[in-house]
């Protein structure tokens, strides 16, 4: 199985349980239609991934999210998230309503920082993403639609969550592609000051 670093142990989550649509400007940029309500979908472990490689089939972007790890049924610690998305391969099957697993579950499409321990407020939590020095995605839980403990206890409704099983929590606008070679700087912040950070050169 594969594994992330929480508080320098490696674990091995079961499951990445994952949000859509939760940053109205991400919705926007997009073109889609704000939800009625929580889309969840979830990534196998076999997605997980510390290093970030470019697909060599599909359009693949980006997008940074603020990502939780889970122990005791508990949002216990927080990491920076990579969602890697086939945006052709999505938009397709969509345009056929069929389910999104080959453009949001395929090796390597969940790429994590460290994790750590955190019981701080998570109103407080901000995330943001600089790719070859340039900031490309920002935001907080301020501009969420759905609110990190609320995700949470409607994914309960519906799956069971294992000790370090992760939840992301959407992306805030600015998602793009990228190349072999660019450099991503993934950033937690708390009270503006940060928390975890990660780089990765892609492959």
């Amino acid at each position: 199985m594969n594994h992330v670093v929480f508080d320098g142990v490696e674990v091995y989550p079961s499951k990445v349980v994952c949000i859509a649509r939760n940053y109205v400007e991400h919705i926007k940029e997009l073109n889609n239609e704000p939800p009625s309500e929580m889309a969840l979908f979830i990534k196998p472990n076999s997605a997980i991934s510390e290093d970030l490689r470019l697909p060599s089939f599909g359009q693949c972007h980006y997008e940074g999210e603020i990502t939780f790890i889970v122990k005791s049924v508990r949002l216990v610690g927080v990491g920076f998230g990579l969602d890697l998305t086939l945006r052709d391969v999505q938009s397709k099957l969509k345009e056929k309503g069929l389910p999104w697993e080959k453009a949001k579950a395929f090796d390597g499409a969940a790429v994590f920082s460290e994790f750590v321990s955190f019981d701080g407020n998570i109103d407080d939590l901000g995330v943001e993403l600089y790719i070859n020095g340039e900031l490309k995605q920002k935001g907080d839980v301020s501009l969420m639609i759905h609110k990190p403990l609320e995700i949470f206890e409607e994914a309960k409704k519906y799956f069971s969550f294992y000790d370090y099983d992760l939840l992301m929590t959407g992306t805030p606008k600015g998602v793009g592609g990228f190349s072999v070679g660019d450099e991503f700087i993934g950033r937690i912040l708390y009270k503006g000051v940060v928390l975890v950070e990660k780089k990765w050169v892609v492959k």
